[in-house]
């Protein structure tokens, strides 16, 4: 209940567009610029004082602040399935029952299903040129590895120039891992069950206790020498296979180069609004910045006075910018709609291993609209953080969470850092607030249709078969294409 506010002003977004598309002659580009992990704390339109945000200061300023402005979800898959959509992701299948609610590798099988009806679609079919630069995160192919059925191109883009998943500490050398708990559970602890039972079979034997034949202790090794090797493999891998660019169906650079990555793509954002100058187009922008791994060019790294992250928002801030200074220069500014988001709030875990933050302030606020209520609370650790710093992310499943009855209810607009729940003691209206949520959770529930589950485990595990790789032969998937690319240009 409490994101519909945001699904409605997307839907008003889309109903307006629908007459004004009915006017070719006035009909407005649009500019939608999305960030990533970007905490509402991180802007100087919203208070800070330290970080430098002018360019995305002065839309605020020169447009409208839409303080009552909710994601659908927490997570980016989900959260970006409903920005594309307008609609819950449990309605397309993309809200996962599971522990990992997000896409990882590129050769998974789900994805945005193709039924589904995005803002790019609608535009595309009323005349307008439609590109998405940066993050998709919404799958790529179904059955095999050039069908597409997931990718940004099937869904109403003329142009795609970006990366098909995520951006992650494991794509960037040095950075560290987002599978450290895994490997931790699934390679380290067996090992360490494997070496305890070895060690405990040669000591029996070696007393005379128990005869262990051979066999067993060769069977031991090499079920250890496998394991490693698989992890050797895994951490040798991932990166060229999973953290890649591609332009349209082409992959054109892997693994991905961080080097000028932003200049790159906002150079890339600004040619297509230049193409496009005479015809209506559709732009989303959609950032990499400030999702970790942490990155940034060296005229912002080291700059600002938040550290990595710090260098990341500004840079961000400055690509903004160079997006304003090209409607204005081509005189579209007047007649371009633009609009600066981010998919969710900031990652307040994103603490590197030497104690850096690399993850942004959601200021006050756990959430907004003006009644909230808990049915459940994710077990927080540690405890009275507000994060869950021991498994990196927030899990709303089974024993990782604490059930509410009756559930904590908290009015923002007296209590917007959620401190003090009410009672029936202390706000008259109790039950009958609690009672209205009730009946709108209901008549939601009462709607939905059972769908293909895109989260599923089935779909996001990796497939050897859906993998893509610049080499034809598949034995060395490394390539640079963005640099002969820009050689030939020069």
């Amino acid at each position: 209940m409490l994101q519909a506010r945001r699904m409605r002003i997307r839907l008003v977004l889309l109903s307006f567009l629908s007459v004004a598309q009915s006017h070719a002659a006035t009909r407005p580009n649009l500019v939608l610029l999305l960030a990533d992990d970007l905490g509402i704390g991180d802007l100087g339109c919203y208070g800070n004082k330290t970080l430098r945000t002018p360019n995305i200061d002065r839309l605020a300023e020169g447009g409208v602040k839409l303080t009552q402005h909710l994601a659908a979800s927490p997570l980016c898959t989900p959260s970006r399935a409903a920005f594309m959509t307008g609609r819950y992701p449990i309605r397309s299948g993309m809200a996962s029952e599971f522990l990992v609610g997000v896409y990882l590798f590129s050769a998974s099988s789900g994805g945005l299903p193709t039924s589904e009806i995005t803002f790019a679609k609608l535009l595309k079919g009323q005349g307008y040129s439609t590109a998405l630069i940066g993050k998709w995160h919404l799958g790529t192919n179904c059955h095999n590895k050039s069908d597409f059925c997931h990718h940004p191109l099937s869904h109403g883009f003329d142009y795609f120039h970006g990366i098909p998943v995520t951006n992650l500490r494991d794509c960037k050398p040095g950075e560290g891992s987002v599978f450290t708990r895994g490997i931790r559970l699934l390679v380290f602890i067996p090992l360490q069950i494997i070496a305890v039972t070895l060690l405990t079979m040669v000591v029996l034997k070696y007393l005379g206790l128990v005869r262990v034949p051979p066999l067993v202790f060769f069977g031991l090794l090499c079920l250890a020498a496998m394991i490693l090797g698989l992890l050797v493999c895994f951490l040798h891998y991932f990166r060229p296979l999973n953290c890649f660019l591609m332009r349209n169906h082409e992959i054109t650079q892997q693994p991905l180069s961080y080097d000028n990555l932003m200049q790159r793509l906002v150079a890339d954002a600004a040619q297509f609004v230049r193409r496009n100058a005479e015809k209506p187009f559709l732009l989303v922008l959609s950032y990499l910045h400030v999702h970790t791994a942490l990155f940034s060019s060296k005229d912002f790294a080291g700059k600002s006075k938040h550290g990595a992250y710090g260098d990341a928002v500004e840079e961000m801030d400055w690509s903004v910018g160079q997006i304003l200074k090209v409607l204005d220069e081509l005189k579209l500014a007047n007649n371009t709609l633009i609009y600066f988001s981010s998919d969710q709030g900031a990652h307040v875990e994103e603490v590197t291993p030497k104690g850096e933050v690399h993850g942004g302030s959601n200021g006050i606020y756990k959430g907004t609209s003006i009644w909230k209520a808990f049915f459940f609370t994710p077990k927080f650790s540690p405890e009275g953080a507000n994060g869950c710093f021991s498994t990196h992310v927030c899990f709303c499943h089974g024993h990782s969470v604490s059930y509410h009855q009756p559930p904590l209810l908290f009015d923002i607009s007296r209590d917007p850092t959620e401190r003090n729940p009410v009672t029936p003691a202390t706000e008259p209206r109790f039950q009958e607030v609690l009672d209205t949520m009730q009946q709108a959770v209901d008549r939601h529930t009462k709607t939905l249709k059972a769908v293909p589950n895109q989260l599923s485990l089935g779909n996001i595990v990796w497939k050897p078969w859906l993998q893509m790789c610049c080499s034809p032969s598949g034995l060395s998937c490394q390539c640079d294409r963005e640099k002969q690319a820009r050689r030939a240009s020069h």
